[in-house]
């Protein structure tokens, strides 16, 4: 079994990420799921949300918007209408992303609202602190 898998996130302005990875959590349409060395192929469509990668750097996350998801025996291949680091968002931009993300989590009555609305403040949480971590101009 291979131990990396290639991972590949484009948006219409730029090649947004390619390097190997141990494992990669996608935001699937019907949940996320996570594809890691010789995975079988799938495709799937995109919902808005975080993709972690976790690599020989450790873990990064990304935001994305709509798109696509291609798993093959090349790797996994992101297309993404919108997609972008921690680096790419102001800090007030996340911090009321995160606001809102709590003010929907306390309106989910259903449990299956509650979980996507804990992933989604979880993801908005860890783009924060990673932003914060790689001391870019993003996290100030």
């Amino acid at each position: 079994m291979a131990d990396t898998i290639k991972i590949e996130i484009v948006s219409p302005e730029k090649l947004v990420l390619s390097e190997e990875a141990q494992s990669v959590s996608v935001p699937g349409q019907e949940g996320y799921f996570t594809v890691m060395g010789e995975h079988a192929p799938l495709m799937s469509i995109l919902k808005p949300g975080f993709i972690s990668v976790t690599g020989a750097a450790g873990r990064q996350t990304y935001y994305v918007q709509g798109g696509f998801a291609d798993v093959s025996p090349d790797g996994v291949t992101i297309l993404a209408e919108h997609a972008k680091t921690g680096a790419d968002f102001d800090k007030s931009e996340i911090e009321a992303a995160i606001t809102m993300a709590q003010e929907e989590l306390s309106k989910a009555e259903e449990l299956a609202d509650k979980d996507l609305a804990q992933n989604v403040l979880d993801g908005w949480k860890n783009l924060l602190l990673e932003a914060a971590q790689s001391g870019t101009s993003g996290a100030h």
